[in-house]
């Protein structure tokens, strides 16, 4: 495979890394905003048993000092393509600086574990539909 392609593969890979992390991150806010607001979309146990299960293995993943699989196949294609850090492109460049950071593992560990808290603490209070 050619160097374009496998940056290409990488970007696609980050954005949906970022898209994800987006996901997790605002959508326990969504639940706990929408619970207050009534939306109906929010009790739905589809919704909140991928939003549940994604932080749950980030939250596991950080503990556990374990990269990312996304953070690893993305440096995997980066380093087939021979390409070092975010040279590429402008969305690749930005996705990266906002979706990585330079902080102690341990600040995220605890964010992560007190956002599988909250999201615990919502299957109380924002309570899922029943089925029928």
């Amino acid at each position: 495979m050619d160097a374009a392609t496998l940056l290409f593969l990488a970007d696609v890979v980050l954005v949906l890394h970022t898209a994800l992390a987006l996901f997790l991150t605002f959508g326990l806010v969504v639940i706990w905003l929408g619970g207050w607001l009534g939306w109906a979309f929010v009790r739905n146990r589809r919704f909140r048993l991928i939003h549940l299960a994604g932080l749950a293995v980030v939250a596991l993943e950080s503990v556990l000092g374990i990269a990312c699989p996304l953070t690893d196949i993305e440096s995997a294609l980066r380093g087939a393509a021979n390409s070092a850090g975010y040279r590429g492109g402008f969305i690749a460049h930005w996705l990266g600086r906002i979706l990585y950071y330079d902080f102690d593992e341990r600040v995220f560990a605890a964010l992560y574990l007190a956002a599988l808290g909250l999201t615990l603490l919502a299957w109380r209070v924002v309570r899922v539909r029943d089925r029928g």
